[in-house]
């Protein structure tokens, strides 16, 4: 992963990233491991259920910046 997302189709924030993956539109998935649990765990359910691979983050200020955006992001999905 070369930590850029910038340039891909993107959706950013949990509620448009799993509103996409319950859709069957998210190709992959990113999440930030210091999300809070109740906002990252049924995220990662839900990808779990639909067969969403999910890649991690250590940080939602890493996550925001490969997103190409200035403040964190607990998910992002790029999509098909």
């Amino acid at each position: 992963m070369d930590g850029d997302l910038k340039s891909q189709p993107i959706l950013i924030g949990v509620r448009q990233c799993s509103e996409a993956v319950a859709a069957g539109k998210a190709a992959s998935a990113y999440v930030a491991q210091d999300a809070d649990a109740p906002v990252r765990e049924p995220f990662e359910a839900l990808c779990r259920e639909k067969q969403v691979p999910v890649t991690y983050f250590d940080t939602k200020q890493q996550l925001g910046r490969a997103c190409g955006i200035d403040v964190g992001a607990a998910c992002a999905v790029v999509l098909i």
